[in-house]
């Protein structure tokens, strides 16, 4: 390790085989506790370059134990996290209402590096059991449409790092490189990042894997269409601008997605917006989020009519069945 950091420290950058082996070596256990940090230092102070994070994803993909969920398309909602906002759970939400919706979710996600409580966090508090069994995951596919897979159990690296990352309490590569480690391979991807640079790179990556995805970014800072500015949305066929009333017919405010202080408080807006029993804004942010995931999979004939499909999974009551089927099957 002291090579590789003498020549970042000297400014250079890995090519792709050798972050893949720094990250395999981190894995094995090879690097002591000061080494690990000090090589994810480099990262907090420099941008991550496409062939360093390829190679990081490379060996991550190597290592992780695949979830085969029987051929179904799924569909991943995620952030990148680390914008530093402590919203609630934005993400895992819009996932059950697309769930509600008819289409299959593969929700990959992991406890709060940077926020009071991360997708992990949510669904351990609702009574979900982690799990990596194919068969166990698949039936929860089949018969509540969404599967949750928490990524340390999948991923050994990523338990290695965990309480380090715990203990920075800020913003490291590896919220770059959860999105595109899903171990069930989903179909189609929507994926949140917290500045432009990292929607270029996304952009670039997601391109090369043939899949339809959309990219977006909330120009005041927020990795998800957060309604309190204008969004930028990339997806395989072009990129624009939407405005908030466009995306969720109204603005919002930073208060009005606060995820509050506590697990706890998490949880309880959590299963309140899933009764449709939240407020006008954290419906409307969570719908937006929804319909914009549904709309990238290319089932609807716009926007519009995904979002509409969204509220009547809300309002129907439907994404809510999808949690209480979910969390039956434990």
């Amino acid at each position: 390790m002291k090579k590789v950091l003498q020549r970042l420290f000297a400014h250079k950058a890995l090519s792709r085989e050798e972050a893949k082996e720094v990250l395999l070596n981190i894995s094995r256990g090879v690097y002591n506790e000061p080494e690990i940090v000090s090589f994810v230092t480099v990262y907090l102070m420099r941008s991550i370059t496409i062939a360093e994070l390829q190679g990081f994803r490379d060996a991550l993909l190597e290592l992780c134990i695949k979830a085969d969920l029987g051929g179904y398309d799924t569909i991943d909602i995620v952030g990148t996290g680390g914008d530093g906002k402590n919203t609630f759970n934005i993400s895992t939400l819009a996932c059950f209402i697309v769930a509600g919706a008819g289409q299959k979710v593969a929700k990959h996600g992991n406890y709060g590096a940077t926020s009071v409580s991360g997708a992990s966090n949510v669904m351990e508090k609702m009574g979900y059991r982690f799990k990596t069994d194919s068969d166990a995951l698949k039936k929860e596919v089949e018969t509540a449409n969404i599967c949750f897979l928490h990524a340390p159990l999948f991923h050994p690296a990523l338990k290695t790092v965990g309480p380090m990352r715990k203990s920075l309490g800020i913003r490291t590569f590896f919220n770059m490189l959860g999105p595109m480690v899903n171990p069930a391979f989903p179909a189609f991807q929507l994926v949140g990042v917290y500045n432009m640079e990292m929607a270029r790179v996304y952009n670039y990556l997601l391109q090369q894997t043939g899949k339809a995805f959309a990219i977006i970014h909330s120009f005041d800072g927020y990795d998800e269409i957060s309604l309190t500015n204008d969004t930028k949305v990339i997806t395989n066929t072009g990129e624009r601008i939407m405005t908030p009333e466009e995306l969720g017919k109204r603005m919002a405010s930073p208060a009005d997605i606060s995820g509050g202080n506590t697990v706890e408080e998490a949880a309880d807006i959590f299963v309140n917006i899933l009764q449709a029993k939240g407020s006008w804004a954290q419906h409307a942010v969570v719908l937006a989020n929804a319909a914009m995931a549904l709309h990238c999979t290319g089932k609807y004939a716009g926007y519009e009519e995904a979002y509409l499909a969204a509220v009547d999974s809300l309002e129907g009551g439907k994404a809510y069945a999808c949690l209480q089927q979910l969390i039956s099957l434990q």
